[in-house]
């Protein structure tokens, strides 16, 4: 009976999940990942979406642990990772996103020299995960509040892992911190303020770290 209640708490994209993950333009999100290691992908989730996912934080039903970054020195704003069955949304936009980026991580993968090759689905990455005892539900639930922040950080679970990272901001949209080092070592960093909808697309805890300026509170989907 929970599952069931859980299902109808979201709303469904519209038209579907597949279609909405196949408007966004791949090819200039795929051109950014490969320049800067990060790209926004506008209106991913629909306002009804993101105020559905929104209201789940209060619910502790819908996860299985929180964390409190400043505890372990992660940035300032606390975390909830989803508990199993994943609400029908998130589990229907993983696999659809998946599929679209599979193809960036392996051919960073090649050019780096990394034999690990990703699976034509999420399904069999999924079971190629489990198999090594990797079984715990990643995808979480940020919430900031002003002044705070998310520091450049992995928490991994194990030695499976998918290089990239989808995170739709689903309240007041945060700012996205994009850093990298140049040819020279030196740093170079921007910000991209992301909507409510939009989500920012980059490599797994690598190149990104969000704030939340102003009075309002921030949530973001992660994973």
């Amino acid at each position: 009976m929970v599952s069931v209640k859980r299902a109808q708490t979201l709303p469904a994209l519209s038209p579907n999940v597949a279609a909405r993950v196949g408007a966004i333009d791949w090819a200039q999100a795929t051109g950014e990942l490969d320049a800067q290691g990060c790209a926004v992908l506008k209106g991913l989730l629909s306002r009804e979406v993101c105020r559905a996912l929104a209201a789940l934080y209060p619910d502790d039903r819908h996860f299985r642990s929180r964390i409190v970054m400043a505890r372990h020195g992660f940035g300032r704003g606390e975390y909830k990772y989803f508990s199993h069955p994943l609400p029908d949304l998130i589990a229907e936009l993983r696999p659809a996103l998946y599929a679209q980026l599979r193809g960036v991580a392996n051919r960073w993968n090649e050019a780096m020299g990394i034999d690990v090759r990703y699976p034509e689905t999420h399904e069999a990455f999924l079971k190629r995960c489990h198999a090594a005892g990797q079984t715990r539900p990643t995808p979480l639930l940020l919430q900031y509040g002003p002044g705070d922040y998310n520091c450049l950080h992995q928490d991994l679970y194990g030695e499976h892992v998918f290089p990239l990272q989808v995170d739709p901001a689903v309240g007041t949209g945060p700012r996205f911190h994009r850093r990298r080092i140049r040819a020279d070592r030196t740093a170079a960093a921007n910000a991209v303020a992301a909507r409510s909808g939009a989500a920012r697309a980059g490599r797994c805890g690598g190149f990104c770290r969000a704030s939340q300026a102003g009075t309002g509170d921030a949530r973001v989907l992660s994973r």
